[in-house]
Formats: structure tokens, sequence, C-alpha cells
């Protein structure tokens, strides 16, 4: 059997394709559990983190509104119900102000953020304030004047609306009163229907603005002999002594600041004042915890909800079924030769054959035995016919008193018994052979002596066909055969030659060493034809008869015996000079 190439071979191919789907389930796999585990840990993940800004923003909202922490345990402890997390709040130097369960003690923890309504934590809230909008301190406004701002507000609504311009009345936490337009101002309605009105502070804030400019302008030192103003809107504006001496309305808006150097310093100090300001409306700062109740842990953690755990089972549930189909179609694909070889075994027509792998090897040698089986089942009833057709014809013909039962008869049926024991006894041999059943007792011969014997048996048919047969011996060689095997084999290849050999021809039977040969001066076999020459039942020339062509089965024969030594056996011909085949043993 050729051995089929690797990039053609099956193996190669389930090895290839096993990778690819192996390779293919993993990433699909990877990628999208990945993606799915990934998007419920975010989500799960979004969900903590909102958590934890809830809880931040609720302390934050309560320190904005109290001097102190002594009302916020109840709503700490509800919240840490509520979430399944330890919330613990300390002072500055790791004090517990409140803690809603006990656990590991978090003096040395990182803490989730600080609580400090005039300090917030940009990176929670998102904003870019500072103070908290909710820590209105003295600016809190009474019921009748943020009545009397509201009412100012819905008139300079109604004329905003009057111009086209519509908006709403919004409320900060101080309870003042103003304007979010809903549509665009490109006429400059909102000056002419309320020149600077929100820029004037109510009795309560002008009290509290007055306090906070005196500190700012404390802070910032000397202002050219100006004087700081800061509107409800805590923008501060500086005014000279003119300007203070002739406004109307407190505080009269003038220009900002000149440079940037004073402006960020009167900025700062703004603020500064204004923490300073509120310092006693506002519970003092505080250190968050969000803790794991059990370990203390301060990182976020999350778990995996039903929906969450449903959908990463599913994606993978997927996965694993489509590589189950990838696996059955390629499996198919792979079987599919093999079932045409099963149906073309047991019909016939050939198997398809395409490809080049060991299936489409197996393909050719199962077609091309199938040939030979029909073929040699033809070939055997035909020579069984002939022989048996001519004993039943004599025997008939002799019955029927149309020939005489003479020696002559009996001789001819004598002829054709032989050939039909001849035939019978090739048949059994490579059956054997076939069967794994043929053995041989090799024992060490001299070679002389087996030529001699097929040579002097053989020399008589020769004479008869007018061939002189001759032997050559070189030496005295010894070789390890079965006597009687090795006999049958020289005796079918002198056979063959004889038979192939025209009158005036000679064969030759020589050995040396190892080696024996049969040479005629015969017809030859043509070039194409030699690769066949042992094969069964095959002759050269498809119109000889038993007669001249024998059984077609002895060089068949000779091959698998001389196998069966171990040994080889070759040809080589020249078409009309003369054939030569030589058999090398073993020692």
């Amino acid at each position: 059997m050729n051995r089929v190439p690797w990039r053609h071979s099956l193996v190669t191919r389930l090895l290839a394709t096993s990778v690819l789907i192996a390779v293919a389930a993993i990433a699909a796999t990877a990628w999208l559990a990945t993606r799915t585990a990934t998007r419920a840990i975010n989500q799960e993940q979004g969900r903590s983190l909102t958590d934890d800004k809830g809880v931040y923003d609720m302390l934050v909202a309560y320190a904005a509104g109290h001097p102190d922490w002594s009302q916020a345990p109840e709503l700490i402890h509800e919240r840490a119900a509520k979430l399944g997390r330890r919330i613990t709040l300390m002072t500055e130097d790791r004090q517990v102000l409140i803690d809603s369960g006990s656990g590991p003690s978090l003096r040395a923890a990182r803490p989730s953020a600080v609580v400090d309504p005039l300090n917030l934590d940009l990176a929670l809230t998102g904003g870019t304030e500072r103070i908290d909008t909710r820590a209105v301190g003295p600016y809190l406004l009474p019921a009748r004047e943020r009545a009397e701002l509201r009412s100012t507000a819905r008139k300079v609504l109604d004329c905003l609306a009057g111009l086209g311009v519509s908006g709403r009345v919004v409320e900060t936490p101080s309870g003042r009163s103003g304007i979010e337009l809903t549509s665009t101002d490109a006429e400059g309605a909102l000056p002419k229907c309320g020149a600077l009105w929100d820029e004037n502070p109510t009795s309560t804030e002008a009290k509290a603005l007055r306090s906070l400019g005196t500190l700012t302008a404390r802070c910032a030192g000397p202002l050219d002999g100006g004087t700081v103003l800061v509107t409800p809107q805590f923008r501060p504006y500086v005014l000279s002594s003119k300007q203070m001496a002739d406004r109307k309305i407190a505080p009269v808006p003038a220009e900002p600041v000149t440079g940037t150097r004073v402006t960020a310093r009167v900025q700062s100090c703004l603020e500064k004042s204004r923490r300073t300001q509120l310092q006693p409306y506002v519970a003092p700062p505080a250190l968050l915890f969000v803790t794991d109740p059990d370990t203390g842990a301060d990182r976020t953690t999350f778990t995996l909800t039903g929906e969450n755990t449903v959908r990463i089972v599913t994606v993978t549930g997927a996965v694993l079924l489509a590589t189950i189909v990838v696996t059955v179609l390629a499996g198919r694909r792979l079987v599919r030769p093999l079932r045409a070889l099963a149906e073309a075994a047991g019909g016939p027509a050939p198997a398809v054959v395409t490809g080049r792998d060991e299936i489409a090897h197996l393909a050719r040698v199962l077609n091309t035995s199938a040939q030979q089986r029909r073929a040699m089942v033809s070939d055997v009833a035909h020579e069984l016919r002939t022989p048996l057709t001519n004993i039943r014809t004599w025997l008939e013909a002799a019955q029927d008193d149309l020939a005489p039962t003479d020696d002559q008869l009996v001789a001819l049926l004598h002829e054709e018994a032989v050939l039909l024991q001849h035939l019978i006894e090739d048949l059994s041999d490579l059956a054997a052979v076939d069967a794994g059943t043929l053995r041989v007792h090799p024992e060490a011969i001299a070679v002389r002596d087996v030529i001699e014997q097929v040579t002097d048996i053989h020399r008589g048919t020769a004479h008869s066909a007018g061939v002189r047969l001759e032997a050559a011996v070189s030496g005295d060689p010894i070789v390890s055969a079965d006597p009687v095997r090795l006999r049958q084999v020289v005796g079918n290849l002198v056979s063959n030659a004889v038979r192939h050999t025209p009158p005036g021809g000679v064969v030759t039977v020589s050995a040396s060493q190892h080696t024996i040969a049969v040479r005629d001066t015969g017809t030859g076999i043509s070039e194409e034809h030699l690769p066949k020459v042992f094969d069964r039942f095959w002759r050269a020339d498809e119109s000889r008869s038993r007669a001249t062509g024998g059984t077609g089965l002895g060089l068949a024969i000779s091959r698998q015996l001389v196998e069966a030594h171990g040994g080889t056996i070759s040809v080589a011909s020249t078409l009309g000079a003369g054939t030569v085949f030589t058999v090398h043993l073993p020692g």
C-alpha cells in the first residue's frame, strides 16, 4: 500500500477538524461568556456603586440640614438593612459616631468617602460645586419672603410669555424662586422683563450677605477702597465708594474685579467665607464606611442575580449546542465516503472516488478488488466450462454410439480430467494463500538438484514443442526453501517459458548464489503488460486457448510461493526477443 501524504491523510483532516472545532468552541465560549459575565458584573457592580452613592448622597443631605448627627442613626440602620451592608460613621479622629452593626474594627480601614456638605466629593457627585446647595444656613427664607419672590417670578414669566419666550418657576433649597427658560431667548427678553430682579436680596438674605461680604473682604485684604458685595447667587462684586453712594438698589452690579489674580483671590475667599458662615448650621465632617458585614471589606461587592446567571448558562449552552452541531456535520462529511463504500461493496456499481486520503485510497483498492473478483469468477467459470463441456460431449457421443469407446476416447477424457485437476489444485493453492493457511517448510537444499529435476520433467514437453531446454548452474548454491514448493515455482516458470517460445527457441534455467533465473527466446511481453503478468487468469494474448495459454494461475501462484519464502520475483522482457523471470531467495 502506498503511504498517503500527511497533507492528504484522514488523520490530518480529523486532527485539523477537531482542533478547529475545539478552538472555535473555546474562543466562542470565552468571548460570549466574558461579554455576558462582564455585562452582568457591570450591572451588579453598577447597582452596588449606585447604592453606595445613594448612601453618600443621603448622608450629605442630612448633614446639610442638621447641625449634628444625633438624628441620623435610625436613617442609617434602615438603609443598611435594605442594602445588606454595614454602614459606619466616624469622626475625623476615628471615633465611632454611628455603626449599623457589629463587625471587624474599621479604625485602620480606608473610608468609602468623607461626608462633608461644605466640601463635596466631586467624584461621587459628578458636579463642579464643592458646597452642597442644600446647606442654606442663614439663607433659609421665611414663608412671607418666599411668597413675594414667587409672585415676582410669575410676573416675569408672564412678561416673557408676552414676548414669545416660555419658561417655568423653580425654587432653590433656600426657598428663593427663579426662572428657568424652556425656549430660546434670542431677543434678550429676560433682561427686559425682570432686569436683575433676582440680584435683589430679601431682608433675610441681605443680612447674611452683608456678613458674608465682610468675611470675604477681611480674607481678601485691601481692595483699593472698594467694598465687596455678594448677590443671592453668591457672585462677588467690588464697588467703589462712589458706586456705593449712588446705588439705588443694593447691590448694584459693578464691573467684575479686574485681573485674574484679584478675581481668583476674591473668589477663593468667598468660598472660604461661605464655609465659615455655614459651619454652625451643618453636621461636622464624618468618615463613611460601607463594608461587608462579615469581612469588613471596603471593596464594592456584588452577587449575580438569577437573571444574569440564567443568561450566562444560556450562552454557554448555546455554544455547546453549536459545537455539537458542527461536530456532527463534520463527522457526517467524513463518514459519507465510508457509507458510499459500504453501499458499493454490496452492489454492482463501483464506489465513486474523490480526494486523495486513506478513504479514497481504500475505495480505489476495493474497486480494483471487486473488478478482480468478478473477473476471477468469470475466468474460473470459463476454465471449468471448457473441459467439462468436452467431457460431457464425448460421453454423450459414446452413449449415442456416435464415438467409439476406445483407447483414444479414454485418453481424451483423461487429458480433460488432468486439466481440471490441475486447475483445482491451482485454485486450492491460491485459496490457501488468501486464507493465510499456506505453509512452507524450508530447509537447506541444493539449487542444482531442484533445477535438474525440473528440467528432466519438462524436457519431453520442450522437445515436443521444438524448444531446447538447458540448465546452467554456477557453483553449488544452497538456499533455505521448501523443496516441493520451490520445484513448483521453477516448474511453473519453465512451463510458461516453453509454452511461449516458438519452435527453434531456447529456454535456459540458470542459478547462482540465491538467484534462480528462467530465460526464454520467445515472443516477449510488451512493456504495458509487464505489471499484469502476475495477476490471476491474465494472458498476454487474450485469444490463446487453454492448450497454449495454461490456466492463467501459474505465475500468480509462483509469486505467492516466493513471497511465502521471504523472497522476491521479478520479470523483464523485450517484445520479440524474449523474457526472463528472476527469483531471489534468502540463504
